[in-house]
């Protein structure tokens, strides 16, 4: 079972020079590994495979540098910019491996074959983390965190490690309000068993814009639009932003603000989420959601609404929640969830506009959400894992 914990850090001021120059170095060397994997795609790369008199200037070849080859080039690299020394050496190493996970991503495509974007060079101030991925399980003591080559840093533990889980990885964030640490818990002794769960205790959920969810149940939770309320106030940060001159103090200011609002708007969303999913998980054991193209739908006309709603945020939330909690959340087909009548099952079209539900083969009347709220579970009802033997 792995969870995630996150803390403030409370640097130095030293403390923070020294993170902004492990970052700037890490950034560096990023490029310079991204840049020998282009170098090399460019220069050896050939889609044809038979050719007939072909004359032109073929690059000496060379092999294709990969997650080793490059790693195998640290120690060189610290022969060469001593300065490079004073970084760990498995912080240093996670750099090429994110340059190989991004390169990956870019020809073959993650796990499901879906392929990214070009993988762009970091400006700077655009390499915010670093991770050790090995670090000792007593790390943290009397509100200090070690870490390994850089020393002790204050952070704020608002919440204690759970006994008997165990520090996988440990990450240094830079964010618009300061560092954060993020670690990675374990704990080997829960086994993955099928969870207990009780199928009765089920509800479906239609996530919407006019309401931020409507259980089948009728229970509504409002929308509370954090970004839509600070709209305004972000329009005049940005706007002084981009009044200041490029690379002066007072841009890097008024960076520093904006980025702390949008930051506050983004808190506030997530304690929302967090908040939901557990009053959601502590009513019912099996929760039905539709399984939403939320990325699809963000490329309409409702697109602000919808990334200001944060559905793939919550759904992602509450869905890890009820794992941890041996409770279980269902995906069911969207299609036709808000036409179909959730009482005779008969098609009832209606544009979205139209926001109530009203069935003239059998007389249902009901909000439109509540309706697919309701198809929903009926969907769930019938999945297979419903029906497997609870665990025991």
């Amino acid at each position: 079972m792995r969870i995630s914990y996150q803390y403030r850090l409370r640097p130095t001021k030293q403390q923070v020079i020294q993170f902004d120059k492990w970052l700037d170095m890490l950034r560096c060397q990023y490029n310079y590994l991204l840049a020998d994997r282009f170098r090399w795609y460019e220069e050896n790369r050939c889609s044809i495979n038979s050719c007939n008199a072909l004359v032109c200037h073929l690059p000496e070849l060379r092999n294709n540098p990969n997650y080793n080859s490059q790693q195998d080039s640290l120690p060189q690299l610290k022969k060469d910019r001593p300065w490079y020394k004073e970084l760990h050496s498995q912080v240093l190493q996670n750099a090429a491996k994110r340059v190989e996970l991004a390169f990956d991503r870019f020809l073959k495509g993650d796990c499901n074959g879906k392929k990214s974007g070009r993988p762009r060079f970091k400006g700077a101030n655009q390499y915010k983390t670093f991770t050790y991925p090995i670090i000792k399980s007593d790390c943290i003591d009397n509100g200090f965190i070690t870490l390994p080559k850089f020393g002790e840093v204050k952070l704020v533990q608002h919440r204690v490690i759970p006994n008997g889980f165990k520090i996988k990885t440990c990450s240094i964030t830079k964010k618009a309000d300061g560092y954060y640490v993020t670690l990675s818990l374990e704990d080997a002794t829960v086994p993955a068993l099928l969870p207990d769960f009780n199928p009765d205790s089920i509800t479906g959920i239609d996530v919407g814009l006019k309401e931020f969810l409507t259980t089948s149940s009728g229970d509504v939770v409002k929308i509370p639009q954090y970004y839509r309320k600070v709209q305004k106030k972000l329009r005049v940060a940005q706007k002084r932003v981009s009044r200041r001159k490029k690379g002066s103090v007072g841009r890097q200011k008024a960076v520093k603000q904006l980025g702390k609002q949008h930051k506050n708007v983004a808190d506030k969303r997530k304690d929302f989420h967090f908040k939901t999913a557990n009053n959601l998980l502590k009513k019912y054991d099996v929760v039905a959601v539709e399984d939403l193209n939320v990325k699809g739908l963000a490329r309409t006309r409702l697109a602000k609404s919808i990334l200001d709603a944060g559905w793939s945020s919550f759904l992602s939330i509450l869905t890890t929640k009820a794992e941890n909690a041996g409770l279980l959340v269902i995906q069911v087909i969207a299609s036709g969830t808000s036409q179909d009548c959730s009482s005779c099952g008969v098609k009832v079209p209606k544009k979205l506009h139209i926001r109530w539900h009203d069935c003239h083969h059998c007389g249902c009347s009901l909000d439109r959400d509540h309706n697919a709220a309701i198809n929903i579970r009926k969907r769930a009802e019938g999945h297979p894992v419903l029906k497997k033997p609870r665990a025991s």
